[in-house]
């Protein structure tokens, strides 16, 4: 109740829409991956988002997540930050980005 009468007050949605994901942008070829925008709406302002694939022979694709902490008020601007920091990450991370994040692993927590 407290949630609805502060989103009632700051404007906000309130129905699961203030954190919803945005349509995804046509994909961006650069090298062999692809770059989808897909950034999440926030009260007005556009949070850099989306997806990094990169197509494999057998038909599927790898794929990564890619979130940055980056907020626009235009999803043209948004959607064009997100390519290009999406192309400086391919360019120095490359291909290991699809590797499993030893971080998240379990079963590896000291006992």
């Amino acid at each position: 109740m407290f949630k609805k009468l502060l989103a009632g007050l700051f404007g906000s949605q309130g129905d699961g829409e203030a954190n919803a994901s945005t349509k995804a942008a046509e994909p961006i070829e650069y090298k062999e991956y692809l770059i989808i925008s897909q950034p999440d709406n926030q009260s007005g302002q556009y949070r850099v988002s989306g997806w990094i694939r990169k197509p494999d022979s057998q038909g599927g694709a790898q794929e990564h997540r890619f979130e940055r902490s980056d907020m626009l008020p235009g999803r043209d601007a948004c959607d064009a930050l997100m390519v290009s920091k999406a192309q400086r990450y391919i360019d120095e991370v490359g291909d290991s980005m699809f590797e499993p994040d030893p971080r998240r692993e379990s079963g590896t927590a000291p006992s």
